[in-house]
């Protein structure tokens, strides 16, 4: 897939409200100040095909759904714009996420079948942002793998948060931590366990 030049992004941003503009500003900062971290990891084993995702974030009210990995690679835009639907809507922080967890969250959506977005509750939270909710929540984990871009509390519109972590412990991919008073599932890609 090729990448906009200067010109194509200006033409691109002319014709953007304020909220769009905010939107492909934060997705081209992700991308010029990630590409290390980014391309770090743009291969994955075992996957062929197109994958295509489909996510939302209740926070913000962003949908994502779009091919990630295509042709043997992950798809730099769409990495792009899945670092900027994950980000710490608390304050605007992009980081990249780990490549494994959307592998992960691609293969849940897969197994479910499910028509509705994957909801992303919490996905990429900065320090500062931990720091906060673990003074306010006893269960927060000081060091959160939400931190480093390896954890999302997820939930799915129309199936039981039950099957979600049942399939999410069958996985055996990463921990799973289930919050049924919260209505999410968390998934990240550390060691396999549970609580």
């Amino acid at each position: 897939m090729k990448r906009p030049g200067l010109n194509e992004l200006k033409h691109i941003m002319e014709g953007c409200s304020r909220r769009s503009f905010l939107k492909w500003s934060l997705m081209l900062m992700a991308a010029l100040q990630l590409p290390g971290e980014v391309f770090a990891s743009l291969s994955a084993p075992s996957m062929s095909g197109e994958h295509l995702i489909h996510l939302y974030n209740p926070n913000t009210g962003e949908f994502f759904k779009d091919v990630f990995w295509a042709d043997g690679n992950y798809v730099f835009e769409s990495l792009v714009a899945i670092n900027v639907l994950f980000r710490d809507h608390h304050n605007e922080t992009v980081k990249s996420i780990d490549t494994n967890l959307i592998d992960l969250l691609y293969r849940m959506q897969t197994y479910i079948g499910a028509k509705n977005p994957l909801g992303i509750v919490c996905g990429y939270r900065s320090a500062e942002t931990n720091a906060l909710l673990r003074k306010k929540y006893r269960r927060v984990a000081k060091n959160s793998y939400h931190i480093v871009g390896m954890a999302a509390d997820v939930r799915v519109p129309g199936v039981p948060l039950s099957s979600l972590k049942k399939l999410a412990l069958q996985l055996q991919e990463g921990g799973v931590g289930y919050y049924p008073r919260s209505r999410f599932v968390h998934m990240d890609t550390g060691p396999v366990r549970h609580w």
